[in-house]
């Protein structure tokens, strides 16, 4: 490992029936002479809380901590993450564990990071219909709707859900089920609720583990995210970190959750999609609050994607720099050794099961190498900000209003569009309230915005773009009067909506088209972007824009370029596959493709990076 050129190494993470074979009973023997190991070699370790595996003699103990999936069906042993998040005496366990680990190397100098978990959500695995889960959402509500314990008042939760509509109404909190298995659809707010719930209790599980780490250790914290999980807060998980780490995997994420033409998915089968990875660079650079990793970078076929093809030669190297050029401190390999049984035993690592190099091995060297000679990436602010929120997405889950539509996807369309024209983008949260420094910021979808957002918009100098379902819904999911979107100083209000077939686009006046859903729009406001039959798409007031529609690529650009002009922000025409990212004086170019691209004066070379200092 020295040898390649690595530093970090990542242990522990699914060992708990090693760590501990019986109750109470503990062999860190050999957990001792790896850390004493890799550390005497100059190696840091990352050590893993192994609590998304527990062993069969817990199960039997706590038979009742499996998840139960919204079809009452139980999440059972034999794989991994098969715990409820909210089982009291799993998270009793689980603080045991991470106890005895946390004594027993905090002080370790070898011991560099720790990682709490393993990849929250993957699987499916954040929500749970137990009884656990149930009473534990019943105590949050009392919470939540009345702020006076078990004695609250029950119709302060019934007039926020609505729930005289169809004789939903309780007479008390003990009342309240989960929100599935309903002979229709559940009550929209009721949904979104146990979706806060949820992720709340993903905070406090993770919450537990740092704040026993904290106490033992002085080494930084962090968990590793995965791609295009949604369905809980990361920012909140991310409050209780050091830093950020996610685990990138631009192959099996293009196959299984980037949502794209087929033919595009041919294109870059083996490259990855040029913006999947960059989107959620930007994102977890947020959440780690400027910290972030790769905890777990793709070297080869992975083993879980519908299709499993082999990077193109110089894709891991690419991938890397990608990272770095983005504000990553570490970038990480999964896995060293492939494993020659078990459920991942198709997925490659740096080494073949038999201990040879595989392909990866060379460009990991590479890079290792080039890192030498180059200095440290400046961390600095982009000037466009994209407001992303967990709790939006879960909004677009609820009532998605159209077959497939999703808020991830319309934010990841809006990202998208700008990167095609050259600009690096900050991802913000939506309590995010200073933005000084932006000169563009885009609010696409936010179902709800509080207020302090809206104002805090309207005082920013910078361009701003909202909609289309930005600011339409209240706290709890019912529409508000006056009509949406209801911004400072702007006659723009929608009055009626619409979702479209995928056969049916509608034409925009100049370029692009209406795709998956449309706002009507009303008001005296400056209509800005129309369709070809004349209706308003989009509207402005100042130096904010609404949008009410799903435009397509080529709309978007036509909606942006204009705005990014009155921003002031220099844009270029990107061809597909080709993209970069401007950091402080550098600017970092990626080529996507198998074949040589000229733009802006320079030749990209095919599958490559090209690091350019600024003027």
């Amino acid at each position: 490992m020295v040898e390649v050129g690595l530093t970090w190494v990542r242990i522990g993470e699914f060992a708990w029936s090693r760590l501990e074979p019986q109750k109470g009973v503990y062999n860190f023997q050999w957990l001792d002479r790896a850390i004493e190991t890799l550390g005497s070699a100059g190696l840091k370790i990352v050590l893993g809380t192994p609590t998304a595996a527990p062993p069969r003699w817990l199960l039997d103990k706590h038979p009742d901590m499996l998840a139960v999936d919204e079809f009452g069906n139980i999440r059972k042993f034999g794989s991994r993450r098969h715990y409820c998040f909210s089982h009291e005496g799993y998270r009793e366990e689980c603080s045991i564990i991470v106890s005895a680990l946390a004594e027993r190397y905090g002080s370790n100098t070898h011991v560099a990071a720790w990682q709490t978990d393993n990849e929250y959500g993957c699987h499916n695995t954040t929500f749970s219909y137990s009884p656990s889960a149930r009473d534990a959402f019943r105590k949050w509500c009392r919470k939540t709707y009345t702020g006076k314990g078990n004695n609250g008042d029950i119709s302060v939760l019934n007039a926020a859900w609505g729930n005289v509509f169809w004789s939903m109404e309780y007479e008390n909190f003990d009342q309240i089920d989960l929100p599935n298995l309903t002979v229709t659809e559940a009550n929209p707010a009721h949904r979104l609720a146990f979706s806060r719930f949820t992720s709340d209790q993903v905070v406090s599980f993770n919450k537990l583990q740092t704040d026993i780490i904290h106490g033992y250790s002085s080494s930084p914290i962090t968990h590793n995210f995965m791609g295009r999980i949604t369905d809980f807060d990361h920012f909140a998980v991310g409050h209780n970190l050091d830093f950020a780490s996610w685990d990138s995997y631009p192959l099996g994420f293009l196959e299984d959750r980037v949502g794209e033409s087929a033919s595009l998915k041919k294109k870059f089968a083996r490259q990855g999609h040029p913006d999947f990875q960059a989107f959620h660079h930007d994102l977890y650079r947020t959440v780690g609050r400027g910290r972030w990793w790769i905890m777990e970078q793709q070297p080869g076929p992975v083993n879980w994607a519908p299709y499993n093809p082999e990077p193109l030669p110089g894709m891991v190297r690419v991938w890397t720099w990608e990272a770095f050029a983005h504000g990553a401190e570490t970038v990480t390999y999964f896995r060293w050794r492939q494993a020659p049984f078990a459920q991942e035993q198709m997925h490659a690592g740096l080494l073949r099961p038999d201990g040879e190099d595989a392909p990866a091995m060379a460009e990991v060297k590479a890079v290792a190498e080039e890192l030498r000679d180059a200095g440290d990436v400046e961390f600095c602010r982009a000037s466009v900000a994209l407001i992303f929120d967990y709790d939006a997405d879960a909004a677009w889950r609820i009532q998605p209003h159209g077959e497939g539509l999703s808020y991830f996807d319309l934010v990841f369309d809006v990202y998208k569009a700008l990167r095609s024209l050259g600009l690096s983008i900050d991802i913000c949260p939506s309590k995010m309230l200073d933005f000084e420094g932006y000169s563009l910021i885009c609010a696409p979808g936010l179902m709800y915005m509080s207020s302090a957002l809206k104002l805090a918009l309207a005082d920013s100098s910078a361009q701003i773009l909202l909609g289309p379902r930005t600011a339409v819904k209240e706290e709890n999911m019912s529409i508000p009067v006056p009509l949406p979107p209801d911004i400072p100083h702007a006659d723009i209000a929608v009055t009626r909506v619409e979702s479209l077939r995928p056969d049916m686009p509608i034409p925009l006046e100049k370029n692009g088209a209406v795709i998956n859903y449309r706002e009507v729009l009303e008001g005296t406001s400056l209509v800005t972007l129309k369709m070809s039959n004349g209706a308003a798409v989009a509207m402005s007031e100042g130096n904010i824009f609404y949008l009410g529609a799903w435009l397509d690529q080529e709309g978007f650009l036509d909606l942006l370029g204009p705005i990014c002009d009155t921003a002031r922000l220099e844009t270029i025409s990107l061809p597909d596959g080709v993209r970069r990212r401007v950091i402080g004086e550098e600017c970092f170019w990626f080529n996507f493709n198998e074949e040589a691209i000229e733009v802006s004066g320079l030749l990209l070379d095919p599958i490559s990076v090209l690091r350019q200092v600024t003027e």
